[in-house]
């Protein structure tokens, strides 16, 4: 299941893909207009700020902005950021793998068979999509 923080993420990028000219966005209009805690959204955009997505202004008029275009903010990217792995088993995991613990083998395990699988096809769908691709 996607967290909430993946999901007030996305949502909170897809409101500042939206913005013309790209001027800071208070982080109070941004949380209302989502309708999103601003405590738990500061802490979500201060990452989002650190992952190189989003740059921010103090001050009279600050907020935050994007820093790239939404053309090349990949969906994947955005993921791994604020969810962490896109399998769901360490064992179907490119860059976190882990061996199961109660797994005897590995290779006809067919747990693991079917989340790779659905690694697989999610992320096929988060590395076709753009930032511009959800947003617009």
């Amino acid at each position: 299941m996607l967290s909430k923080k993946t999901k007030y993420g996305i949502k909170a990028l897809t409101f500042l893909a939206r913005q013309e000219n790209q001027i800071p966005v208070a982080i109070a209009d941004i949380a209302k207009s989502e309708n999103i805690s601003v405590k738990f959204l500061e802490s979500i955009l201060l990452l989002l700020r650190h992952s190189g997505f989003l740059g921010a202004k103090k001050g009279k008029g600050g907020g935050y902005y994007l820093i790239k275009d939404p053309k090349e903010i990949n969906m994947a990217h955005v993921y791994r950021i604020l969810e962490g792995p896109v399998a769901l088993l360490p064992c179907a995991s490119h860059n976190f793998y882990e061996k199961c613990a109660d797994c005897t083998d590995e290779t006809s395990c067919a747990v693991r068979k079917l989340m790779t699988e659905v690694r697989d096809n999610t992320l096929i769908i988060l590395e076709n999509n753009s930032l511009a691709d959800i947003a617009f």
